[in-house]
């Protein structure tokens, strides 16, 4: 698993709102059970806004998402299967979405 793969979000139950999980996790911790992750939503089931430093716009796959940093998770590692994508070209804007949740700044 790499920092900033995509993965199909495992569950039925949300899929169709945050069609993708986007491993957010540094490669220094591997050795547990679990990823951080953090969801990735379509950006028409959040009436078109997005919070520019908190959730930043992102293009997948020729779709308009979201990264919804306010829902980041722990999930058990064994329910991402196989990554269908990165988002590693988005480092900078993942990392700020994250600092900015934490720091505020």
């Amino acid at each position: 698993m790499a920092q900033f793969d995509v993965y199909e979000n495992p569950s039925v139950n949300t899929r169709t709102a945050f069609p993708y999980l986007v491993d957010v996790q540094s490669p220094v911790i591997e050795d547990i059970s679990t990823r951080i992750v953090v969801p990735i939503g379509k950006l028409q089931s959040f009436k078109n806004q997005a919070m520019t430093k908190l959730t930043p716009e992102i293009n997948y796959d020729g779709e308009r998402l979201l990264l919804l940093v306010p829902q980041i998770a722990a999930i058990p590692a064994k329910y991402l299967k196989a990554p269908i994508g990165s988002l590693a070209h988005f480092r900078d804007d993942i990392i700020a979405a994250v600092d900015f949740a934490i720091t505020g700044v």
